[in-house]
Parts: structure tokens; C-alpha cells; sequence
């Protein structure tokens, strides 16, 4: 059919709106390049024509008038015009929105002036509404009318970036919630006046600390009072649906004010706080609120607390430090556990509707701190998503004293979130009525698209970064803004005046009964108030370190375990190589070989689950293992289906999972320990793919596992598996920085071992499991090995894993036989260990010398070690040897608890010397210096 006689059943009689613009756009470029466009497309306008030149749709308004939605063919530019303008609204009417209270930024309006389409008021007074905007409201009459009302939605106190979403479904169901009208909901009476209140408490609050306790430093929400407006509003709706775990990660700012309002923590605890009292007395008798607290403890500002609400849903806000946007994975962590069910063989079940996070950032600290970014990128990994978080930037437009021009590289502090397709809505921090109209629709958007979204809550910061500082120092044009500005009470409040929702005097009442409240509220707190103030102590479980504990298996259920782990499906076609290789874990049960590093791991592995806890292991290419040992995950060399052994044992009664993490280490293992706080009955491993690469996560060991327990009692059982050993691969393939984690050792805080043994690996794995949700649980480190993982002098015999426990020293086999004769005592963990052992072999040759393995470093076996050290009485000397340079590794935590123990016998090193390096960076040198080590270790006294 010829193009200038149109077919009345052309496919364009169907297309209206948007869509319709687009073909329009697409015929437009037909023209110019056909070739650009897509086949199908070009055939179609090929035989039908242009959409203008169709017949006429006739469509109805509210008075039942009919409007033409045909377009005449010397209109169609005008047309194609109006649909550019429309979209350009649709994606950059953010640049033009009222989103600052201050007013203090330009608004970019030139994308949107019609004229600069090359149109005037008429040409688009022409042009139907059904070419610009879908079921448009009844006031909408005509073009202009459908650009103006575009306009009021796209540039008023919300804006909206979404265009960058990939999937088209999720871009017009939110443009379908702002077009409706959806974003401008209309609040009743009763609801405006809790929004008032609400936000009176959350000013009265801050006026009342800042006038009875001057200077003392709760950094003020002021500025984005309505984010315990929005976080209010996502309560309800979780509530309403649902919900069973709310958690919430957040910084410092208006972290008092959150935990008063959201989790419900009483006045008087809050005020107890500032005045040094005690506040177990206030503490809420029904059970709602539940606070942990460590012995050393922490700054207010620090703290968390966990909520149950009426409605059955907990509202829980981590303990948090100064690391600001570092509790962001930890939050997401935990959030993955509280959705799980992890009783059953498998893998775990997860509902992500059980529970969500909500985490609050910091405008400077969103983009400044790379974590944040970290974080997004596992929000949709199989291992790590969560089903969606709802993230607010709780937007100060500073961070400390530095403004936005040296804080980033971005138009908004949001950016970094669209390169992970989340949409971002901005909106302004003085409109409480938008603020929740952004938390319905982020809540709606979560639930139907199990997506991160995003709200950027645009405020200021009333005073400095916290009360004692004067920001008019550095930052004088703001904030002499911020003083001539009204908080968002007093604008709330004249509004619903205004509206005579409430009177002025009404508006008035409200704050000074609010100040009334909290002054008796006080007032019972000076009455609690004593020169006593209780401390809590250190639980004596925890001071008195693990128990002795059986951890072996019989060998009946070890051997029909591994029978079973290497009985794979009949359409199962493992990689020929990598199937003889595991094959071989049959010949330790009939009597050839030993058990290796990997082998005892995973009957280790079985064991735990066998017993009913579950275990997540994650880490870069963790399935595989990075030294190719483990292999719990194998692969069909045919089809490339999976199969884990693990989920296929007898009695197993938890759920295995193993993923390879992200190329993150800081998010990944935080994810870990926030996962392990919720569910303390699971044994989460993280493996870092070498031990050094744990240097990127220094903050979670610096902030959270180390301190957690004795900051906010926080108990964890993560286990952190480093690999270590010196093999001439250079310094950053050599150590695990063992000499920070021991340095970090105190109170019993947690575990560190350097093992020279798979026994001893597969016992130290089980001791861990069982002591999971016990009051004395703390983390493990484990300094794996690398080229120990398949050394002969590693390997274990079946019965060592039945029989016995974890060894925290283990005696070298074939030496200190004559007592008398021994005159120096060697100490070495790990592959040093080792590597002295194959030197010695049976010991012969060397009775004068004893070698003891340190199997666990921290706690110190300083008992046992005594032991050893009285049974030789002729020994002379008792030395520390150690592949590390003499300022890392273990020597200088291990000396003083040597010279103590000496009782006048001389401490020796052997070692390299200090360095600023970890190792030596040629293979060669590296020979020669361990070498010379070994030497000198073994080099009998004269």
C-alpha cells in the first residue's frame, strides 16, 4: 500500500500518549537514515504511512466533547516538538524543583522553556492531550494545559530521576503513580495534625537537650526534622503489611532524636544519658524495648536499640560509630538473616516481605565513602540481596565545614546510586506532606520490584557539625540563611493555621505542652539521680574463655558422610581431573593417605550441619577455593549445572551455602558479621582470597568485631579465615597482617590461630560451632594456609578426627624425648611450623632442642606453655621464631608472655629482621633468608 493512502487498520490507530510520540520520533529518523531504525519498524511505515496521517481518534472529556487526537501532516513538527518537551520535563524537571528550603541553589529552567522547542502557548493549545500525557484529569483540556500540569508535578518540592532505569516496566509505574496525581495526596484533618505533632516532638526535643545540657554535643537533627516524619510514615506501612523486622542503619545526626521517636526509647532514658544517671530505671516494664550495652561502652550517639511495636513488627537501629557509612553492609547482613529460614538441608529460604533496611546516609558521606557504593553493587547478587533497601540521604547540603563544591564531582550527593539503576526521588525536608508521599511510593517500589530506592531529603543543618561548634566561622553565606530561616514546625504549623486545621494558639499549645512533658520527664530523672553509677562488668563467660570441649566425630559417621559427599548423581559429569582428585578422600578411611587441610573442612562442614547449624561461607571464588582445594561447589562439565555435596548428606539438619562474594572485602565482610549478629546460631565464615586483602575491611575489624562485644555487647561468632604463609610471592601475598589482629587482643575479644594441622582445623572449626549463641562465643581469625593446604606434615588421620579436641599447643612429634639434654625451647606457628619440622624429621640429631607449635595464639596458652617450660629444667633458652619481619607477626605480642614464663632463661628471635615491608618481593632472596632462619634456629648452642 502506498504511503499516501493510509490503511485504516494501520497499526498507529491503537498508539496514543507517550508511545505515540515515540513512533512519531521514529518516523522522524526514518526519513533522514532509515537504516537506523529497526526493520520492523521501517516496514511498517513503509506501508502505513506516518502515524499523522491517520484518521482521526475521537476522545472524550468530562463534559463529553470530543477532542481529535489526529494530527495533520503539516502539524507534525509542532507535534514532535510538544513530545520532546513533555519528556525533557519528564527527565529534567528535577533541575528546575523547588527542593531546597533555603533557596539557596539556581533552579535550570531552560529545559523546559517551551520556546526553546519553537513553540508558543498556541501552537501547543493545538496539540492534543493524548499526545502528550495518558488519562489525563478532567481540567486538562488542551496541549497547553497537559505541559503546564506535567510542569506542577516534575517541578515542585519532589523531584524525579528514573530515566536511567533499564526496565521499562519500572519506569511507567512510577510515571504512572506521579501522573495520576498520586505524588500530591490529598491529607485529612486528623492526619495533618500528626504530622504537627510528630514534628513539635521532634523540635521540642532537640530545643529542650540544647537549652538543659549546654554544650554537650547530641548532633542535631534540626535542619531534616521531617526524617522521623518519613521514617514515621515507613513504619506504618511495614506494619500495615506485615512486616517483621525493620532495620535501620544511620550515623550519628539525629541518631537521639531516631531512636526517641521511631524506637520509642523513653524521655527520661534519653535525658538520663545527658545527665550521667543510670537509666535502667526507665526502662520500659512491658518488654518493648530491648537495649544491650557493653562494659567499656560507647557514646550516646553511638548506640542502637531494638523496638517490638503493638503490630508485632521489630524496629531495630544498629550500634553505629563514627565510620558513618560502614554499618550500611552490617544492616544488610542482617537483614538477609532475619528474612531466612535456615533449618532445613540446602539451600536457606528466603522472604524477602519478612523484613527490610532502611539506611540513612550522609550527603558528603553517600558519594565520599567508597562502602556506599560497595553496598549497592550487591544489592542484587544472588548471595547478598535483600529484596530491596530504602536509603535517605539525610541531605545537610555540608559535611563538617566543607561544602558541596569541594565534597564532590556530582550535580546531586544521590548520583552515585543511578549507575545501579536506582531510582531517586528528591524532595524538600520543609514539606512534610511530600516527604510522605516519597515514603509511600519508596515503600510501594520496594515491595513490588524488590529493588534499592532512593530519597534524597533536602534540608540544612541548623547549627555546626555538632553543638560547641560555630559554623558561621567557614561557612558565613549559609548560615546566615539558616538563621533567618523557620524550622519546618513553624512553617507546618502556620500552614495547617492557614488552613484552619488548627488555630495559632492551637499551634502554640502544642510546643508548650511538649516542653511541659519532657521537663517532668526530666524532673524524674534528677529525682533517679545518684552519686552511684552502675557499670556493666564484664560477664565472667566471656573472662573465662572457651571451655574444654569433645569436638570429635565417630568414624563410622565420618566415613558414611564422606561416602555420600563423593556420590554424585549418575547424570552428574564432574571435570575428569577434578573427580580423580576428590576420589582419593576415600583412601584415608581404608587406611592410605591422610586427610587434608580442605578434606577436614568439609567433613568439618558436614558435622555442623549434622548438628543443626547452619553454615554461610562466602569470599572471592570461596566455592572454588583461591588455591583450587575446596571445591564445594562442582561444576557439570557438560551443561554447566551444579551440584553441592553438602546438601545431599545424611541427617543434616541446616541449610549449607557458599558464595563467591563480590570483588569487595570492607561491605562483604560486614554483610558477614551483621548476618552472624542476627543469627547467632549460624557459623558465617568469610575468606579473604589472601590474607592482605583483609587490609581493605580494617575498619569492620577495627569498629565492629574486635570492640562490638565490649562497646554494646554485641556478640558475635564470625569466623574470618586469612590465608598466610611465606613462599617468596612477593609482600602482599605473603601475610595476613597478623601482628594487627593480635595487637587488637584484649578481654578475650576473640580468637586468633595460626594452625599447623587439619585436625586441629577441623576441631577448632567444630569447637565454634558448638559455643554459637553461648554467652561466651567471639569471633575466630584463622591465618589459613596456602601451601600447607596439601603438605603431608599437615594432613590428619581419621582418628585424630574422631577422637580429641581443638590443641591449643601441640608438642613436635620425635623431639624433647630426654628432658635433661633439652637446653633451648622453639616456639613457631603455622607454616613456620612446619617448616622447621621438616627439617628436624624424627628429631634425631637434635635432642637438645624441643619445637612447640602455638596453635592458638589469643588467647595466649601461657598455662600449657608453663607446663613445657617446667618439664625441661636444664633448658636455657626459650626463643620465638617466625617467617615475619621482627616488627610484624606474632614476636612482639608472644615476648612479654615468653619473659614471664622464662624464670631467668634467656628470649631469643629468630626471624628477619625489622622491615617496612612484609616480604621479600624475589622468589630467590626469599629462599636464601628462610633458609637462614631455619639455620640459625636449629644451630646447637655451644
Amino acid at each position: 500500500m502506498s504511503t499516501n493512502q493510509p490503511d485504516t487498520k494501520s497499526p498507529w490507530n491503537s498508539i496514543t500518549g507517550p508511545n505515540l510520540g515515540y513512533v512519531m520520533e521514529m518516523y522522524e529518523l526514518y526519513q533522514e537514515s532509515p537504516e537506523l531504525i529497526d526493520p520492523e519498524f521501517a516496514e511498517l511505515f513503509k506501508q502505513y504511512g506516518p502515524p499523522a496521517e491517520q484518521p482521526a481518534v475521537q476522545t472524550g472529556d468530562a463534559t463529553g466533547a470530543t477532542a481529535s487526537a489526529a494530527v495533520e501532516p503539516n502539524r507534525f513538527e509542532k507535534v514532535l516538538a510538544a513530545v520532546h518537551l513533555a519528556e525533557a520535563i519528564r527527565a529534567h524537571g528535577h533541575l528546575a524543583s523547588d527542593i531546597y528550603p533555603l533557596k539557596d541553589q539556581p533552579r535550570d529552567t531552560e529545559r523546559l522553556e517551551i520556546s526553546k522547542y519553537g513553540l508558543t502557548e498556541a501552537d501547543l493549545k493545538d496539540v492534543p492531550v493524548s499526545l502528550i500525557l495518558e488519562n489525563a484529569p478532567a481540567e486538562v483540556k488542551n496541549g497547553l494545559d497537559a505541559i503546564n500540569y506535567l510542569k506542577s508535578l516534575y517541578t515542585d518540592k519532589i523531584a524525579y530521576e528514573f530515566a536511567h532505569v533499564i526496565q521499562l516496566q519500572e519506569r511507567s509505574w512510577i510515571q504512572s503513580k506521579i501522573e495520576a496525581g498520586d505524588m500530591k495526596p490529598k491529607l485529612d484533618a486528623d492526619k495533618k495534625k500528626q504530622v504537627l505533632d510528630l514534628l513539635t516532638r521532634v523540635e521540642g526535643f532537640e530545643k529542650f537537650v540544647h537549652r538543659t545540657f549546654v554544650g554537650q554535643k547530641r548532633f542535631s537533627i534540626e535542619g531534616v526534622d521531617s526524617l522521623v516524619v518519613l521514617m514515621d510514615e515507613l513504619v506504618r506501612m511495614s506494619e500495615s503489611a506485615g512486616t517483621e523486622n525493620i532495620m535501620i542503619g544511620m550515623a550519628h545526626r539525629g541518631r537521639l532524636n531516631v531512636l526517641t521517636h521511631i524506637l520509642h526509647k523513653p524521655y527520661e532514658m534519653m535525658f538520663a544519658g545527658f545527665a550521667h544517671v543510670g537509666d535502667e530505671a526507665f526502662l520500659p516494664e512491658d518488654g518493648s524495648l530491648e537495649i544491650t550495652k557493653g562494659w567499656f561502652g560507647d557514646v550516646k550517639y553511638h548506640m542502637g536499640a531494638t523496638h517490638s511495636s503493638k503490630a508485632g513488627t521489630k524496629i531495630k537501629l544498629a550500634y553505629n560509630p563514627s565510620h558513618l557509612e560502614v554499618v550500611s553492609p552490617i544492616v544488610t547482613g542482617q537483614t538477609r538473616a532475619a528474612q531466612e529460614m535456615a533449618d532445613k538441608s540446602g539451600l536457606a529460604s528466603q522472604d524477602p516481605n519478612k523484613a527490610y533496611s532502611i539506611l540513612v546516609h550522609g550527603d558528603a558521606a553517600f558519594p565520599g565513602q567508597g562502602i556506599v557504593t560497595e553496598t549497592l553493587n550487591f544489592s542484587r547478587i544472588k548471595g547478598y540481596q535483600t529484596g530491596g533497601s530504602i536509603h535517605i540521604i539525610a541531605n545537610n547540603l555540608i559535611g563538617f565545614t566543607t561544602e558541596q563544591h569541594d565534597s564532590r564531582s556530582t550535580h546531586y550527593s544521590s548520583d552515585p546510586a543511578k549507575g545501579f539503576e536506582v531510582p531517586v526521588l528528591h524532595v524538600n525536608a520543609d514539606d512534610p506532606e511530600a516527604v510522605l508521599a516519597v515514603a509511600r511510593l519508596a515503600f510501594e517500589y520496594r515491595e513490588k520490584f524488590g529493588k534499592d530506592i532512593l530519597i534524597d531529603l533536602i534540608g540544612y543543618r541548623r547549627y555546626g557539625h555538632n553543638e560547641m561548634d560555630e559554623p558561621l566561622v567557614t561557612n558565613p553565606m549559609m548560615y546566615h540563611g539558616v538563621h533567618q530561616h523557620d524550622s519546618v514546625r513553624e512553617l507546618y504549623g502556620k500552614q495547617l493555621a492557614n488552613e484552619s486545621v488548627l488555630s495559632e494558639d492551637e499551634v502554640k499549645k502544642l510546643d508548650t505542652d511538649v516542653q511541659k512533658m519532657m521537663q517532668e520527664a526530666y524532673d524524674k530523672v534528677k529525682e533517679n539521680k545518684s552519686d552511684d553509677h552502675p557499670k556493666v562488668e564484664m560477664p565472667e563467660t566471656v573472662l573465662n574463655g572457651f571451655p574444654e570441649i569433645e569436638t570429635g566425630v565417630a568414624r563410622d559417621v565420618l566415613e558414611k558422610m564422606n561416602h555420600e559427599l563423593l556420590s554424585w548423581p549418575q547424570d552428574f559429569s564432574a571435570f575428569g581431573k577434578l573427580a580423580r582428585i576428590l576420589k582419593r578422600r576415600e583412601e584415608p578411611f581404608k587406611g592410605k593417605g591422610k586427610i587434608d587441610w580442605a578434606h577436614a573442612e568439609t567433613l568439618a562442614f558436614g558435622a555442623i550441619l549434622q548438628e543443626g547449624n547452619p553454615i554461610r561461607l562466602t569470599g572471592q571464588d570461596a566455592q572454588r577455593g583461591t588455591f583450587a582445594h575446596r571445591h564445594l561447589v562442582l561444576h557439570d562439565e557438560k551443561n554447566g549445572n551444579e551440584l553441592v555435596p553438602l546438601h545431599h548428606i545424611s541427617d543434616s539438619k541446616a541449610s549449607f551455602v557458599v558464595y563467591n562474594s563480590p570483588l569487595s572485602e570492607a561491605s562483604i565482610l560486614g554483610f558477614e558479621y551483621g548476618y552472624n549478629v542476627e543469627n547467632d546460631k549460624a557459623l558465617v565464615i568469610w575468606e579473604a582470597q589472601y590474607g592482605d586483602f583483609a587490609n581493605m575491611a580494617q575498619v569492620m575489624f577495627d569498629q565492629f568485631i574486635s570492640s562490638g562485644r565490649a562497646k554494646w555487647g554485641q556478640k558475635s561468632g564470625l569466623v574470618m579465615l586469612l590465608p598466610h604463609g611465606y613462599e617468596g610471592q612477593g609482600p602482599e601475598h605473603s601475610s595476613a597482617r597478623l601482628e594487627r589482629h593480635l595487637q587488637m587482643a584484649g578481654e578475650n575479644n576473640w580468637t586468633v590461630a595460626n594452625l599447623s594441622s587439619a585436625a586441629n582445623y577441623f576441631h577448632i572449626l567444630r569447637r565454634q560451632a558448638k559455643m554459637l549463641g553461648e554467652e561466651a562465643i567471639r569471633p575466630l581469625i584463622i591465618v589459613s594456609p596456602k601451601s600447607l593446604l596439601r603438605h603431608p606434615l599437615v594432613g590428619a588421620e581419621v582418628d585424630q578426627l574422631a577422637e580429641g579436641k581443638f590443641e591449643t599447643i601441640i608438642e613436635q612429634p620425635g623431639m624433647g624425648q630426654d628432658e635433661k639434654k633439652v637446653k633451648r625451647l622453639l616456639f613457631a606457628s603455622g607454616k613456620m611450623a612446619i617448616d622447621l619440622a621438616e627439617r628436624v624429621k624424627d628429631g634425631k640429631g637434635y635432642e637438645w632442642a624441643h619445637i612447640v607449635r602455638v596453635e592458638q595464639l589469643y588467647p595466649f596458652p601461657a598455662e600449657k606453655i608453663k607446663a613445657i617450660v617446667d618439664r625441661y629444667p636444664n633448658a636455657k633458652e626459650l626463643a620465638w621464631v617466625q617467617e615475619e619481619p621482627q616488627n610484624m607477626g606474632s614476636w612482639t605480642f608472644a615476648d612479654p608472655y615468653l619473659r614471664e614464663l622464662a624464670d631467668g632463661k634467656e628470649v631469643k628471635y629468630y626471624g628477619r629482621m625489622k622491615r617496612q615491608s612484609p616480604a621479600e618481593g624475589d622468589g630467590e632472596a626469599h629462599k636464601v633468608e628462610q633458609a637462614r632462619i631455619i639455620d640459625e634456629a636449629l644451630a646447637k648452642s655451644k
